[in-house]
């Protein structure tokens, strides 16, 4: 029997084909699909050699924030409670992991989604100096070591408190009027743990018909540059007005808040004994409206809605809306973090024109 022709096999009807017999003829249109997506790579396949590129939304930040961020006192911060090098492997850089830190606050990356980020993202390599052909990407046990580190020296405080201090050296003060406000960070409710318990740290609260679990973050910003010089954390069902002496600086003329501070002139002389009560009135009445006292608030609105901006950046732009630890601790440092993080983000404009000059 000749090469060419078809055989019939002793299990049944199944036929076999001669090896000059191509796959093209068998299934035509599967071929064809591969064929097309074999096609030769080129060296804009790799990074550097695009013919066409564009610098995106987050190389941009990333540059930006570099700049204004204060890499040197922010270190120095660090070091006294870093590992030094000797008898072990040597430790990865400070200001390294710091950018790496960062990132995770920026972001919002877990332990692992940074590493994954890493390596997915050539934009934050270069941000935190990382060449891939000579070394890898931290793992996540060193990023989670570095933070467990920063937060039990507490250095979350100390870093608002240090960031504050660089912008009043470039020009920025704080002022003596002074919004406070509150925003509740959300923490998970289901009990579908290895306790079988919510985090019993955090607390529910009810803010006009709907219940919400987690905890509050409270601050006081400066009604003219809308720095946050002051930053509290409590659990959620604590009340505004109980936390308002520790928001304030002691030099304010002027205090603002919404109406959940209303009654506190009392405490605002207290701390601030030159300060004007500019808090929120109540307009709303069970039989009238007082037109009056609502013109006023929306007078004040003015002043008091650039603490929303704070928030904005920190919940919208930064992602933090919902808590990513267990307990307060562990929570608060992130937050004074993210607040040195919004200042830098809000003057960041400022900083370069001054920077540039």
């Amino acid at each position: 029997m000749a090469q060419s022709e078809k055989v019939h096999a002793n299990n049944g009807d199944r036929a076999l084909f001669s090896p000059k017999e191509t796959l093209s003829s068998l299934f035509p249109l599967r071929v064809e699909i591969q064929l097309r997506q074999m096609k030769q790579e080129t060296l804009a396949m790799m990074t550097g050699f695009e013919r066409y590129t564009k610098k995106a939304r987050r190389a941009v930040f990333l540059e930006e924030m570099g700049q204004v961020v204060p890499w040197g006192e922010l270190c120095a911060l660090i070091e006294p409670h870093y590992p030094k090098a000797g008898g072990g492997r040597p430790p990865v850089g400070v200001e390294r992991m710091l950018r790496i830190y960062f990132l995770q606050q920026w972001f919002n990356l877990s332990d692992p989604g940074v590493e994954e980020a890493l390596y997915d993202s050539a934009v934050m390599r270069s941000f935190v100096g990382i060449d891939l052909g000579c070394e890898p990407v931290p793992d996540e046990t060193t990023v989670c070591k570095f933070r467990h580190l920063l937060e039990k020296h507490k250095v979350g405080g100390t870093m608002l408190m240090k960031v504050n201090l660089y912008l009043q050296s470039q020009g920025v003060r704080i002022t003596t009027g002074t919004i406070v406000d509150a925003t509740i960070i959300h923490a998970p409710s289901s009990t579908k743990n290895r306790e079988e318990k919510r985090d019993p740290e955090m607390h529910q609260a009810k803010k006009g018909k709907q219940w919400y679990f987690g905890m509050k973050a409270h601050v006081g910003v400066d009604s003219k540059t809308k720095i946050i010089h002051t930053a509290v954390v409590t659990a959620a069902n604590v009340a505004d007005v109980s936390v308002l002496p520790e928001l304030l600086h002691g030099e304010e003329t002027r205090g603002w808040g919404d109406q959940a501070y209303r009654g506190q002139r009392a405490v605002i002389r207290e701390c601030a004994p030159h300060a004007q009560d500019c808090t929120q009135r109540r307009y709303r009445y069970k039989y009238y409206v007082d037109e009056l006292e609502r013109a006023k608030n929306r007078t004040k609105s003015k002043v008091r809605s650039k603490v929303e901006h704070v928030f904005g950046v920190m919940k919208l732009k930064f992602g933090f809306v919902k808590v990513r630890y267990r307990g307060l601790k562990k929570n608060a440092n992130r937050l004074f973090v993210t607040c040195a993080l919004v200042n830098l983000f809000l003057l960041r404009k400022k900083l370069l024109r001054w920077a540039t000059a």
